[in-house]
């Protein structure tokens, strides 16, 4: 395979490690395990071991968990702001380990930076979502997540051009939408968010409105 598809498929890899670093690994042991993808390159193949996908697992199910539950979601995703971009970095690395060395350092690189994006965007839609006091839309984002990270980490062995450029379009949709919705936040926490003209529009008549005091001065005997 060529070297732009190998750092293609590292790109790929340290994508889904910047959204969920457990669930990626978790996901490329048991495909490799299954026989869902072909062998993994380099030492990216290591997490094949039983020992790492149930550490991976287990992990996951924390994660899981704890951002079900409103605040410690928004820890939870800080916290890992020092864990998953330079854990991302490593399996970049790992998945082009065997190729060129020039490429190694661009899949480091580029794989660490794409991590941190990644994982940015998710948190600032996770600080969104933590202004809702109720756990249904932190399960829904949950499982959203988890199925980016499956079809990215499974889809990028086979094609891995055409995966990338569909999760980084992703990606950039991600960060609109997280724009969008913090801006309305601000402007509801600010007390500025008002209709747009028209919307809320009094009844419209033919006779203009007068008020009580000119009512009251016009009713008054002279």
């Amino acid at each position: 395979m060529s070297s732009l598809a190998t750092l293609a498929q590292a790109l790929g890899i340290a994508y889904a490690s910047g959204i969920n670093l457990y669930a990626t690994v978790a996901l490329l042991g048991l495909a490799q395990r299954y026989d869902w993808v072909g062998p993994l390159p380099g030492s990216l193949s290591a997490v094949g071991s039983w020992w790492v996908i149930g550490i991976a697992i287990a992990f996951y199910v924390v994660e899981f968990l704890a951002t079900l539950v409103p605040g410690v979601a928004s820890a939870w995703e800080t916290f890992h702001s020092v864990v998953r971009p330079p854990a991302a970095a490593a399996l970049a690395v790992a998945t082009a380990w065997h190729g060129d060395a020039l490429f190694v350092l661009v899949a480091a690189l580029l794989g660490g930076g794409l991590a941190i994006t990644t994982h940015t965007t998710k948190l600032g839609l996770r600080y969104a979502i933590d202004t809702s006091p109720e756990p249904v839309t932190n399960g829904i984002a949950n499982t959203a997540e988890l199925g980016l990270v499956a079809a990215v980490t499974y889809a990028i062995w086979n094609h891995p051009f055409v995966t990338l450029a569909v999760a980084l379009v992703i990606l950039v949709v991600l960060i609109i939408v997280v724009r969008l919705i913090w801006r309305t936040l601000r402007r509801v926490f600010r007390g500025n968010w008002m209709p747009k003209p028209g919307l809320m529009q009094s009844p419209r008549c033919s006779t203009p409105r007068v008020s009580a005091a000119v009512r009251r001065s016009d009713e008054e005997p002279i």
